[in-house]
């Protein structure tokens, strides 16, 4: 990517450069009970985007009564690294090609999971796939 510096012409060229400014592979923490399998960072033109793949390693996360798509107490997964958490509190969905829910992410980073879908949850062993893009 092309600095702009002070005095550079506005060119169609450099707006619609897109090159990758920045990105991160490392720093998301695991909460307890689940394991970072990945986290990807990246931005472009002022839009960040956040890839974490986090495992489950403690008991199993299953729906606070059957059929409600609620979980109880909305466990933590991980938290993300400074400098990749979002400006404000960003929701999303999540999945793990069974089951999906909903998350949250706060201000601080920390990604919370609030719901999700199917009688089995999210058993030990299993992953949860969670995207989050801001600008």
């Amino acid at each position: 990517m092309t600095t702009w510096l002070a005095g550079m012409r506005v060119t169609a060229a450099r707006l619609n450069d897109h090159s990758v400014e920045e990105t991160a592979d490392t720093g998301a923490v695991a909460a307890t009970g689940w394991t970072i399998s990945s986290f990807e960072g990246r931005r472009v033109s002022g839009v960040t985007t956040v890839n974490v793949l986090v495992t489950r390693t403690g008991a199993d996360v299953a729906q606070s009564a059957a059929d409600s798509g609620n979980i109880a107490g909305d466990p933590t997964a991980c938290t993300l690294p400074a400098g990749w958490r979002p400006p404000s509190t960003a929701n999303g969905n999540y999945g793990n090609g069974t089951v999906d829910g909903e998350y949250s992410i706060n201000t601080a980073g920390v990604v919370t999971l609030r719901s999700i879908s199917g009688a089995s949850g999210i058993v030990t062993g299993t992953n949860a796939r969670i995207c989050c893009a801001w600008i």
